[in-house]
């Protein structure tokens, strides 16, 4: 598998490959179709290797890389970023090194599945970047984002779609949803708004006041 780098201008979102469950192949390609900038983290390197996929960079302490992996014929020109920072996670230098090289949007993958403790705190660090850049982690059921104040977007009936606080998200109001919320509040653990559908093909209208809401697209 190949990366076709089309555009390098910085206006088509990077993609992170991480170091969770691999997504499938086709949905992979499709990413990596339309990704003009490919960071990997340092976990998944070797797998990203066996695949064959181009990258752009490669970031981590590489503690737990096997000896001599600098010199694979695949990571020639490609750059290599020491990243040994303890206090933040590999995804959060990734997610930092991208804005920091002016990178206005990031799709994630590999961020969900396998270590718990990675996955919960991959989609909790979504929040953290608000207004920052740009981020959707992608699986092969989901697509999750950090949701802006007000939003709104076109989707088919029945679509599955889950808002799910950050801790708590108060003054949350809904249109077309099953469920809806009039200027309701969401908290974690408690009560959060998971599978809820579309009632009619049209806009989803999502406003709230307070907090962070992750909105996931899902799909058995």
């Amino acid at each position: 598998m190949s990366s076709h780098h089309f555009v390098r201008d910085g206006q088509e979102p990077a993609l992170i490959i991480a170091n969770g469950a691999e997504c499938d192949s086709e949905l992979l390609g499709q990413l990596l179709e339309w990704n003009p900038y490919v960071l990997v983290l340092d976990g998944a390197l070797q797998r990203v290797l066996d695949m064959n996929i181009r990258v752009d960079a490669v970031l981590g302490d590489f503690d737990s890389v096997a000896p001599g992996w600098d010199s694979h014929s695949a990571l020639q020109g490609v750059r290599i970023v020491h990243a040994p920072d303890q206090e933040l996670t590999d995804l959060q230098k990734g997610i930092e090194f991208l804005i920091a090289e002016g990178q206005q949007a990031a799709h994630i993958v590999w961020a969900t599945g396998r270590r718990s403790d990675h996955h919960f705190n991959n989609l909790a660090t979504l929040p953290a970047y608000s207004g920052r850049i740009e981020l959707t982690i992608i699986d092969d059921h989901s697509r999750i984002y950090n949701l802006h104040k007000s939003f709104k977007k076109w989707y088919p009936k029945d679509t599955v779609l889950s808002l799910i606080p950050v801790m708590e998200a108060g003054g949350i109001r809904t249109s077309n949803l099953a469920f809806a919320l009039q200027n309701e509040s969401l908290h974690f653990p408690g009560r959060s708004g998971s599978s809820n559908r579309v009632v009619e093909d049209g806009f989803v209208e999502i406003a709230y006041e307070t907090g962070h809401l992750l909105l996931m697209e899902c799909r058995d």
